[in-house]
């Protein structure tokens, strides 16, 4: 099935800083109920009674539907953890949502949970997707390989040479907020904002695309925005060249034109699921409206 909102997709000029591309993505025709994400969505990230390391519970008390992202950091609690698949959590409703630990050294000294204010690395994330892509394949559930993600956060710490008693991934980013030349790169982004009805960015390392976030409706993406090029800009490309807006548009249009099954989301909407030698991703879909897309070269 073709998903004709994603076949409609546009893709912008980069913006390039520190060799990492990030290139507009527009999305038209694309209708969508009220939804509210974020940081001042109103959700309440929580344990549950009897805490487990793969789940958390999401709370929203108001009355319209929130957005979890995939990707999202959440801080505190018995530790930190990262969500695995997007979730739209209807008006006042309690979900258990599926998350990966992003700590490996501590389990315990309860807090309250907060948003980091980066997501998780791509790398993080791309291992995330992978795992749960194959978790529903193989049994219906979205546990991640936590081997996997503990190894990713794991190289990512060493390659910014960033030492964490517990082995967070907060602290790779506590680490680059001392970084006055990387703090400045952030903030000079963070300036430019979105361009007026953008709903999501490609980023490229010189000319290789590395992944694609993309939202339904420009405010949801907007509410990201800053997050989301903090944790891009974590990364160090060692390649050169330019970037093409032709393979931006085949990663999204794989999404409308890949045969996969539809999986019921942990909250509304319907998940598709990208399982491919290069690529992997996910997408969070209310009838044919794509909500929220995330997709990560292999």
């Amino acid at each position: 099935m073709t998903v004709q909102t994603l076949d409609r997709a546009a893709v912008g000029l980069p913006i390039t800083r520190a060799g990492i591309s990030f290139m507009p993505i527009y999305l038209a025709g694309n209708s969508l109920p009220e939804i509210v994400t974020g940081p001042n969505s109103g959700i309440v990230i929580d344990e549950l009674d009897s805490a487990t390391v793969p789940t958390l519970i999401a709370k929203n008390p108001t009355n319209t539907p929130i957005l979890v992202v995939e990707g999202e950091h959440f801080v505190g609690g018995l530790q930190n953890r990262t969500i695995n698949s997007t979730v739209l959590v209807p008006e006042n409703t309690e979900l258990k949502i599926p998350v990966s630990c992003l700590e490996r050294g501590r389990w315990g000294r309860n807090r309250s949970h907060r948003r980091s204010d980066a997501y998780a690395p791509r790398k993080v994330r791309r291992e995330t997707t992978a795992g749960v892509n194959a978790s529903l394949m193989h049994d219906g559930s979205r546990h991640g390989d936590q081997g996997a993600v503990w190894n990713a956060v794991d190289e990512v710490l060493a390659t910014n040479q960033v030492s964490s008693e517990t082995s967070a991934a907060e602290d790779l980013y506590q680490a680059r907020r001392r970084d006055n030349t990387w703090s400045g790169l952030v903030e000079e982004l963070i300036r430019i904002g979105p361009l007026p009805q953008q709903c999501g960015f490609a980023v490229a390392h010189g000319s290789r695309v590395v992944a694609v976030e993309m939202f339904g409706a420009p405010h949801l993406f907007a509410a990201h925005w800053e997050a989301l090029v903090r944790s891009h800009l974590f990364e160090r490309p060692a390649q050169g060249g330019f970037p093409s807006t032709t393979w931006v548009l085949r990663m999204i249009r794989r999404f409308g034109e890949t045969a996969s099954r539809a999986e019921p989301g942990v909250g509304m909407g319907v998940e598709r699921r990208l399982r491919e030698p290069k690529v992997t991703g996910q997408a969070l879909f209310l009838e044919d409206s794509p909500v929220h897309a995330s997709i990560f070269a292999r």
